[in-house]
């Protein structure tokens, strides 16, 4: 099915965006700054669909959504550079696999919904694989592969951006129910790259010059960051967002093959075990 297809090539490109994202970080390139060029350097990209759009027309719920998607993002955002800064992209971007357990647990708060047999048990295996994660640290004791996360920054940091990624994902397949899927690819990424512009300006205190000699790669994590946009919106428009977020977590796979190729990044062989197990126990939450 083509939800599929576009889920799996979301999650391709989203990897690719983060070892591009890591390239240029591990240059001392400052965060907010890269932030920001994943962002803003995906417009161009994205204004060349702007001949086949139809522009809807847009009701309060649309707009409602989209102030409530931007800041949340945004947050979103900075942790998750900061957590791909501060921890290997193999052992960093696994954590974003929890997006569906949050889901569990904000259905439970919001709507009094609790997880079946199934739900449960994909808790396990996502716990599970989070263990083995770091299960070369088991000889200094049984909890040691646990208690190394709590000392992991990035890892914690990509724990809170899975519990937005958990609100904002139905928040944007509201959007685009209330417009359509190309309008919102091509509207969202402008209006949120115009509304982080100021920050990142604040912030940075207008060195945006030291990004020129990275200027290649923004242009790369535009391009990428454009084609997983797209992707993105096609899938949610056709499926659950449970549905299309499970498959578009494979990106962790990706990006601990990525780890290791661009950035010698090391024990490989037991984050993918633990990534594999993590995303059985997402498949399991959301597709039974």
């Amino acid at each position: 099915m083509f939800w599929i297809f576009s889920s799996l090539l979301s999650a391709l490109f989203q990897a690719t965006n983060d070892a591009f994202s890591k390239k240029v970080l591990k240059d001392n390139c400052d965060v907010y700054l890269v932030g920001w060029a994943r962002w803003i350097f995906t417009i161009p990209f994205l204004l060349l669909m702007l001949p086949f759009i139809h522009i809807p027309t847009l009701n309060r719920v649309f707009w409602y959504n989209i102030l409530l998607l931007a800041p949340l993002e945004i947050i979103a955002l900075i942790l998750y550079i900061k957590a791909i800064k501060h921890s290997p992209l193999s052992l960093a971007i696994p954590f974003i696999s929890f997006t569906p357990v949050f889901l569990l647990l904000t259905s439970f708060l919001m709507l009094k919904e609790q997880p079946d047999t199934s739900g449960l048990s994909g808790i396990l295996l996502v716990t599970l694989g989070r263990y083995l994660l770091n299960f070369h640290t088991i000889s200094r004791g049984v909890l040691e592969p646990l208690r190394c996360i709590t000392r992991e920054k990035g890892c914690l940091l990509m724990l809170v951006v899975a519990l937005i990624y958990s609100i904002t994902s139905n928040l944007g397949k509201t959007a685009i129910q209330h417009s359509n899927p190309l309008f919102f690819t091509v509207f969202y990424p402008t209006f949120r790259s115009l509304v982080i512009t100021p920050l990142v300006c604040f912030k940075i205190r207008g060195k945006f010059s030291k990004g020129v000699p990275h200027l290649k790669y923004f242009l790369l994590m535009g391009f990428s960051c454009a084609l997983m946009f797209i992707f993105h919106s096609l899938a949610v428009n056709l499926t659950q967002v449970s549905y299309m977020i499970s498959l578009k977590r494979t990106s962790a796979l990706i990006s601990i093959v990525f780890g290791q190729l661009f950035f010698n990044e090391i024990h490989i062989k037991e984050r993918l075990l633990g990534s594999i197990i993590m995303l059985t126990g997402v498949l399991l939450i959301t597709l039974f």
